[in-house]
């Protein structure tokens, strides 16, 4: 049993939408998921579902075994799910120091604590920490973005194409980023069209086409694959 699973999972934005058409994830207690595929395969839609952002047509998500599709999004977050959406995840006019407040919102008093750990974490931040984000570099905004979504000590993390948009160099320490905080027992569910990179630092990898989950393995494994390197890592 995994610490969240996903089954059978059909919904989209809106009635006669259907994106995901029997998708299904699972993610096991610190394991780092990588989920890969084409445009429009549907694996942003996929972790708004687990999230809570979107209503399921049909199918089950369970967090250490307990239904949890009927709860809301903030239900979910304060069960343990954190979300990153790609776009829109910090508050530009707000100093560093408030978007890690903001993040904080569902336990107030756990806030400066946390704060304090995650400046020791990410020492960019705390340089920063009186800045405005809108002033912070593509890359330093998603180190914001995670780290505000790390203030309600998430059990499971999803991270929506944390490296779109940004250099190579910068996609590079953002990987290092993850990984660290994957090592620090944190578990991730990460949508990434550089799949290469992905799979690189992640325990399972997960293929999604079409709006399902049509292959499941080692991330290391898949890495390798001629079929799977042929279709998505250029090679």
């Amino acid at each position: 049993m995994g610490l969240m699973t996903a089954e059978g999972i059909v919904c989209g934005y809106g009635a006669a939408d259907e994106i995901l058409k029997g998708a299904a994830l699972s993610v096991g207690a610190g394991d780092l998921v990588a989920i890969i595929g084409p445009n429009g395969a549907g694996k942003s839609t996929l972790l708004k579902a687990v999230a809570g952002l979107l209503r399921l047509k049909a199918g089950s998500i369970r967090l250490d075994g307990r239904a949890i599709e009927g709860l809301s999004a903030r239900g979910r977050a304060q069960a343990g799910i954190a979300f990153v959406p790609q776009e829109a995840n910090i508050f530009p006019t707000m100093t560093v120091r408030e978007n890690l407040e903001m993040g904080g919102f569902l336990e107030p008093k756990a806030a400066g604590g946390r704060i304090e750990a995650l400046f020791g974490r990410f020492p960019m931040l705390a340089e920063k920490r009186r800045a405005s984000a809108r002033t912070l570099s593509g890359g330093q905004r998603q180190v914001l973005a995670m780290a505000m979504a790390l203030m309600v000590a998430p059990r499971l993390l999803l991270l929506d194409e944390p490296s779109a948009g940004l250099s190579p160099k910068a996609a590079e320490a953002l990987f290092d980023s993850i990984a660290a905080i994957h090592a620090e027992g944190t578990a991730i569910a990460m949508v990434e069209q550089n799949a290469q990179e992905a799979l690189a630092i992640a325990d399972t990898g997960v293929v999604l086409v079409d709006g399902r989950t049509v292959r499941v393995g080692a991330a290391r494994e898949m890495a390798g694959d001629a079929e799977v390197r042929r279709l998505f890592l250029g090679g």
